[in-house]
């Protein structure tokens, strides 16, 4: 009698993937790289069918990285087009009414405008181009990191955070940064331009981002952080207009001074040495501005070329006094 023992329990057998037939352990590691089965990467199905299914799956991987990377230069490269296609236009000045650089109105500034022009539209083409840049790439990396299997949520978390950190951090530094760019495109002032930005009174001798750059009459160089000037004065924009008080005695005949004022701003506006360099419109004689017991002050007003008020002034000035001594009209005296 031969006694029976327990049967020896059949050895497990690996039964193939359903959906990955035939493959092996490498392919089966490579379809994970690439995104799953061939049913859940289109790629990777149409490469299985025309390539052998061990290195089918790895080439699509590369393959799609690749398509990533080109496809985010692509985009780059249009948008980028755009912008300077656009900063091209604003440079030449035939932007619509609405997106069109403020320009000054004054004969004899143009070429002045023009690079002005030029200056304010490539600093902003740069700007967005390096905008552009960093958000495209930086999508793609991430796209890219996707694809080796990474799990992106704790790196956005992560960036987020310290986004926030350095945020707060450099808030004072974007803030200058958000003003210069509006200062930009809103055209508020050049280099060149004599502006009161409240802490500082000067030339504008240069212009970033960041800060902003002055010499004031003295010679004195100030820096003025963009985020700290909360308004602006703008001496050079467009035009300015020089205003002489003319104070003569009380006695005088009033008749007599309004006729000779008259006659003194016809003569300026038709001078060419003043009208054709410094002077935008006629001079106008406002007439009788202040009186008291001991004078009277008219008052002129001269419209002039951008930051040609106080050399027009002066000139005014003199021409008036030569004017009212001709005609005897005594000035008030200085108490």
């Amino acid at each position: 009698m031969f006694l029976l023992g327990p049967s020896p329990a059949p050895s497990p057998s690996t039964s193939p993937d359903p959906g990955l037939p035939g493959l092996d352990d490498t392919a089966q590691l490579a379809m994970n790289m690439c995104g799953g089965t061939s049913k859940d990467n289109v790629l990777c199905g149409i490469l299985l069918n025309v390539l052998p299914a061990d290195w089918a799956s790895p080439v699509a991987w590369i393959i799609s990285i690749v398509l990533i990377l080109v496809v985010a230069l692509v985009i780059r490269g249009l948008l980028h087009r755009v912008v300077n296609r656009v900063i091209r236009r604003a440079a030449d000045g035939v932007m619509p009414e609405r997106l069109r650089f403020r320009a000054t109105p004054v004969d004899g500034a143009t070429a002045v405008i023009t690079e002005r022009r030029r200056q304010r539209a490539e600093t902003l083409g740069s700007v967005l181009n390096s905008l552009i840049t960093a958000v495209v790439f930086g999508t793609a990396g991430l796209m890219v990191l996707s694809r080796f299997g990474l799990d992106l949520a704790p790196i956005l978390t992560s960036v987020g955070i310290l986004g926030v950190a350095v945020g707060f951090g450099a808030q004072e530094l974007v803030k200058d940064f958000i003003a210069g760019m509006f200062m930009l495109v809103e055209d508020q002032y050049g280099v060149g331009d004599l502006i009161d930005t409240g802490m500082a009174i000067g030339t504008v001798e240069a212009v970033t981002l960041r800060i902003t750059r002055l010499r004031d009459v003295d010679g004195r160089v100030w820096y003025v952080r963009n985020g700290t000037i909360t308004r602006v004065g703008n001496e050079s924009q467009g035009w300015s207009r020089a205003v002489v008080d003319v104070p003569v005695a009380y006695e005088a005949d009033i008749a007599g001074i309004r006729d000779v004022l008259k006659g003194l701003t016809e003569e300026i506006w038709n001078d060419p040495d003043l009208r054709d360099i410094a002077i935008v419109e006629e001079p106008q004689v406002f007439g009788l501005e202040q009186i008291s017991d001991k004078a009277m002050i008219f008052r002129i007003s001269v419209k002039t070329v951008p930051s040609q008020q106080a050399e027009v002034a002066r000139e005014v000035r003199m021409r008036v006094k030569m004017a009212l001594d001709r005609a005897g009209i005594p000035l008030a005296a200085s108490e």
